[in-house]
């Protein structure tokens, strides 16, 4: 099982490493980042592996939302086949 997570915000230090430091101490294995700051705009997807999740998919999912709103960001989470059938033309 795999998801997809986007974060979008003003750029800082530390964001890649605070979203994946929650990843790892859920048992999410990040398997792909793309990442871009536009001018201070920082925007990133990332592809995890949430077969190994520690907890359920909701809590996983407040707990990153949560972060973002600590730190001013949109964090969003979504399963891969969801986000696959939102984007499907």
């Amino acid at each position: 099982m795999r998801a997809v997570i986007t974060v979008i915000g003003k750029d800082a230090v530390g964001i890649l490493a605070k979203v994946t430091g929650i990843c790892a101490g859920e048992g999410v294995n990040v398997m792909d980042v793309s990442q871009t700051i536009m001018q201070d705009l920082f925007a990133m997807t990332m592809l995890a592996d949430i077969s190994g999740l520690k907890t359920d998919f909701g809590a996983f999912s407040d707990k990153l939302k949560n972060l973002g709103a600590d730190l001013n960001l949109q964090i969003h989470v979504m399963h891969e086949d969801i986000f696959n059938s939102m984007h499907r033309i």
